[in-house]
């Protein structure tokens, strides 16, 4: 068992994302997780990811606040304990469209060696 305790998270980089900051909670450096990582993305009020698509599949759930998450197929807002699974391949923007800051978990798998 490893227990990451949120108060010794590590922010870490995220390209083409803005007022934002990315804590890892689990994988990459943070944890042995073999197949995936875990990271807890927090908006500011305005803050968001630029429309971009990575080869990998992805699920974001917001825990706190509220995002708006689109798509060329549309955008779908969402609040807490909602969830959203994005395709491999699938290009999408990311927008904190209220006055309040939102939190969203990110699952990813680890993309090929």
């Amino acid at each position: 068992m490893k227990v990451m305790k949120i108060g010794d998270a590590k922010p870490y980089p995220a390209n083409k994302h803005f007022n934002m900051v990315p804590l890892r909670l689990q994988g990459w450096d943070a944890t042995d997780a073999k197949n995936f990582w875990v990271g807890l993305s927090h908006f500011l009020p305005g803050g968001g990811a630029e429309m971009d698509a990575t080869p990998l599949e992805k699920v974001y759930v917001v825990v706190s606040g509220e995002v708006t998450v689109i798509t060329k197929g549309g955008e779908a807002k969402l609040g807490p304990m909602d969830s959203v699974y994005l395709e491999a391949g699938e290009a999408r923007a990311v927008e904190n469209r209220t006055n309040l800051p939102a939190s969203m978990l990110v699952v990813m798998p680890y993309p090929p060696k």
